[in-house]
This record gives C-alpha cells, structure tokens and sequence, in this order.
C-alpha cells in the first residue's frame, strides 16, 4: 500500500527565471533546505564594466540553519559559476558528479577555498540524506559529461528537478539518459517536475551530439590545405573530442587558445572524459614548426566575446596567432541569444583577412526540444509542472507543451525568481514571496556597484563630465581663484573654447549671486552651481554631462 504523503514541500526559485542563466533553487521541507545549482550570469551591454552576476542569497543566509547542502546538475557556469561567492556567505556541504565536482574544485582553488568547503562526489543512483531529503542522482545527456537529474525525496513526495537536459540514444561518451528510472518514479508518483525549457519553443527531437562528428569530418576533408580553426563552448568536453578524432584521423597536430579552453580540458583530461593520443596536443609556440594544414587550434569565442581568443585573432590583438588569408574557421555553436551582433562582427572581420568562415551544420543544442519535453512528462507524470530555466517565452511555451498533454493549466505554475511555491496533494500555488536579486561583481569588487553607480556609468558613457574648480577665502567667503572648467568626453576643448569661457562665466555669476545672499553653505552652492551649468549646457547644446563642483578654501 502507498503511504500517504504529508504536509507540503516548498520550491523557492531565487534565480533562473525569467532569464537564461543564474539558475539557483531552494527547496524546502520544515527544517531543511537543499539548494539545486548556484549559477552565474553574464552582462548586458549597458552593465558597463561588470564582469559577472550572481545571485542574491540572502534568504540562504538568513536561514543557513535548515540549509543542508547544494546540490549541482551540470558543470556549466551558469549552474556552478557563483558557488565561489555563495560559498564565502552560505558554507554548506556540495554534492556533484565526478566532472562536475573536477569544475567546481579548480574555481574553489582561484579563489583558495578548497580546505574549508566540504565537497562529496555523487555517482548515478546513489543518494544522499540531507535533513527531511533524500536526493538521487540520475543520468541525463547535455552538451557537457555527467549531468545529472535530481530526484527530491521529501515526506510530502517525490521532486525531480532535470538540471539542463536533452535525450541523446548514442552520445560520443558515456551512456544515454536513464529513461528507465524515470519511468520507475513516475509509477511511484510524482508530485512535481521541474523541467527544463531553454528549447521548449522548437518543434521536434534535439539531434544527438554524434552527427556534429561527421559534419567535422566532412569539413576536414574539403579543407586539406588550410589550418582549421574551430571555436566552440569550452565546457562541451563532447565537442573537443569529436574535434581531437577528426583532428587525429586527418594527421593534424591540435593548439588550444582560451584560458577556459585550456582549464577545462585540464580536469576532462585528468578524470578521464577526454582521450587524446600522445603527440596530438601541441603548445601554441611550437605552430611554427608546422605548416597550416598541419594544424587545428581549438579556441574559445564563438560567442563574439571581445575578450575571447577568436575575437582578439579577429582584431590582430593576440599575442600568439594571427588569422592568415586560406584559414578555415568553424563556429561550432549558436550565437545566444543578445549575442548576435557580436558573432556578426567577428565573422566579417575574419571574412575581411581572408578567412574562409563555417556555421552551417557545427552545432547541436544540449536542450530537449517540445517532443524530449513530452517523453519526460509521459514517464514522470508530474502532478504539477513547474517550468525552469527560461526567460518568460520559454516557460510559457513548455507550459502549452504540458497542456497539450491535458495538464490543467492550474497544474502547470509559471513562477518568477523569488516566489515561494507550496506544494501539497491537495494543491500547488504561489504563497509568498522572498528577497531575490542580483549583485553585479567588477574584478574583485562583489555588490559594491549598483544601479546608481551603474546609471552614473551610463551618463558618463553618454555625456562626459565637467569638473568646476573654485577657491573661496575662509572668513570673507570671497572668490579667490577660477572657476576654472576641465572637461572629459564632453567636447574637445581646444574647437569649444568659447564655449567654456561663457561656462566660466556662468558660473562666476552663479558665485556671486550666492555671495551676495550671503550663502555660505557649500553643498548649497555646488547645487546652485550645477543647476546654473546644466541649464545653460541643455540650452546650448541639448546634453546633459555630468557635473562635479569642487570648491577649495583658501587662508588669506
């Protein structure tokens, strides 16, 4: 006989949701907590100079009692990348499969954390009590080894989280997705999937990763004469292998440029997910040695980012390579989405050297596509449908996908970062709501930029800035010298001198006037200073700089 299930379970997302990235969740039960991932996110273009984005946890901290442990789907950053920064605030134990827990352990070394964080290595099927939980780990495929999916165990019933996921029947390494215990949990009963729907609005089955390998070999075969530069995601150990056989059937010596690129392949290597002959693999100084078509360099910057390798050989920055007029470059992604731009630009500078650029056919998604989405829910027949892992498109969609099923649309819960969802036999819904959001980190600066610095940022971006110095007499208030006026991507001052010396002339009367109406206080006159400026600066040239008044005492 079944037992019953008691109480409710809660899932509170505090990232990952309306977004792709950043994808950090707690799930709750009376006194425990797990926590599925503890992702990053990367900039928009307006976050001028932020490097990385991470979650904020303070609902963590503010619990760190009940919390038991993190635990992780996949190695990618959005999913791994800010355990680092959590770490330093929530220090819990991380369970993870073995390529994953290899990941996570290089960022912990960066950052010198390694002694005081408490890491377990999970193998598929195993399971580990954390508190009220247990948590199960299964066999998934992505576009990275050893994903994981999570079945949650709680006393008020069975969570399965499928961490990024897709169905692939004949990976390049390791086995396919374990369908079969899925099916064995959707006959014990399953309260609530969460899946994910990075890919739930295209129609179909994802390819499997396998067909990326002849498209390879095909393009290596058409270019014998040229060096092959192939850029891709440097997590998707899957690809670099496919990429090494191609490499090593044709004769070719292998270079790798990124430092993510290099990492990554480090720890693949050293775990045993990578196999590269001896001999394949040479340092970028030794290219020299060979001819072009000797060579296949595997680089990070598929993505167009300006910092990446294949930007910086795109833009004659690299230190070590330079693209050569007969050069075959393989983008071996797609550009995500925001991203789009950039690829462009990338393509059309190494199109303008000479280069001969592939992106046809050189990528196959990690994601499940509608049809993978439809076979999970058949064999979990989740009571409830949380949808995870999307902007609000993509949950929308997976949420249709589980109707066409005959989900009520009451079953399927479209929540937003920082919803706490209690769920129970008896119902699903949206109870309240916990402080969620992100904290910008600028090199080695975490949560000290925010949106008014940012704006700052943006206005000086846009507009420049105007620096008015003045001295004023201590006792008498008198203005001694200035105002002198130094500007900085507002106008160029030796064309504008005209217009500075009526500025100058503003502002002295601006002085004046407050000296006259014996205003002594200096935030005063700053504030009447800048009004003055600004008003003047609109009229004459319609722009808004930013202006800092500086006022210096003088005893005479």
């Amino acid at each position: 006989m079944k037992k019953e299930n008691v109480g409710s379970v809660k899932v509170i997302p505090l990232g990952g949701l309306e977004q792709i990235g950043m994808n950090i969740t707690a799930i709750e039960y009376d006194d425990s907590i797990v926590v599925v991932d503890c992702g990053l996110s990367f900039p928009e273009e307006e976050m001028l100079g932020i490097d990385l984005i991470i979650p904020d946890v303070t609902y963590l901290k503010e619990n760190i009692d009940k919390v038991k442990a993190f635990v992780i789907t996949h190695g990618h950053e959005d999913h791994i990348g800010a355990i680092p920064y959590v770490l330093k605030e929530v220090n819990v134990p991380i369970y993870a499969t073995r390529l994953t827990m290899g990941l996570i352990e290089s960022k912990l070394k960066e950052h010198n954390m390694l002694r005081e964080v408490k890491r377990k290595v999970v193998r598929y099927g195993q399971s580990v009590t954390l508190g009220d939980f247990r948590v199960e780990f299964i066999r998934t495929n992505h576009s990275i080894a050893d994903a994981a999916a999570l079945a949650i165990f709680s006393p008020a019933g069975i969570l399965v989280h499928t961490g990024d996921f897709k169905v692939d029947y004949t990976p390049v390494n390791g086995e396919p997705i374990d369908l079969q215990r899925f099916a064995e949990l959707g006959k014990k009963g399953v309260l609530a999937l969460m899946c994910d729907s990075t890919n739930a609005l295209r129609p179909g089955f994802t390819m499997s990763e396998r067909t990326v390998g002849s498209t390879f070999d095909k393009i290596f075969n058409d270019n014998k004469n040229s060096r092959i530069i192939i850029a891709t995601f440097a997590s998707n150990v899957d690809r670099v292998q496919q990429i090494i056989n191609a490499a090593v059937a044709y004769g070719r010596k292998v270079c790798v440029e990124g430092r993510s690129m290099v990492n990554i392949i480090d720890v693949a290597e050293d775990l045993g997910y990578l196999h590269i002959p001896d001999g394949t693999l040479i340092e970028t100084e030794a290219m020299k040695n060979y001819t072009p078509e000797q060579i296949v360099l595997i680089t990070t910057g598929s993505q167009g980012e300006s910092m990446a390798a294949l930007s910086r050989m795109a833009a004659n920055l690299h230190r070590k390579v330079s693209i050569q007029p007969g050069d075959c470059v393989v983008f071996s992604s797609t550009p995500i989405p925001g991203n789009e731009k950039s690829v462009a630009r990338v393509i059309n500078e190494l199109g303008m050297k000479g280069a001969k650029v592939i992106f046809q056919d050189t990528h196959v998604s990690g994601h499940a596509c509608q049809e993978e989405i439809k076979l999970v829910y058949s064999l979990l027949k989740p009571k409830y449908a949380i949808p995870v892992h999307g902007e609000y498109r993509h949950l929308i969609a997976q949420k249709e996908v589980a109707m066409s099923l005959g989900y009520d649309k009451e079953d399927v819960i479209i929540a937003k970062s920082g919803d706490v969802i209690e769920l129970s036999d008896e119902k699903a819904a949206i109870v309240g709501k916990v402080h969620t959001g992100a904290i910008l980190v600028d090199g080695l600066g975490v949560g000290d930029v925010g949106n008014i610095v940012l704006r700052d940022r943006q206005n000086l971006a846009e507009n420049g800035i105007i620096i008015v110095v003045l001295t004023l007499e201590k006792y008498t208030g008198q203005l001694v010298a200035g105002p002198d006026i130094v500007t900085r991507g507002f106008v160029y001052v030796r064309e504008a001198e005209e217009l500075l010396d009526e500025a100058r002339a503003i502002v002295t009367d601006s002085v004046l006037r407050c000296l006259d109406k014996n205003i002594t206080d200096w935030s005063k006159i700053k504030n009447i200073i800048k009004d003055d400026l600004s008003e003047y600066l609109w009229k004459k040239m319609k722009r808004n700089p930013v202006i800092l008044p500086i006022i210096m005492e003088a005893q005479m």
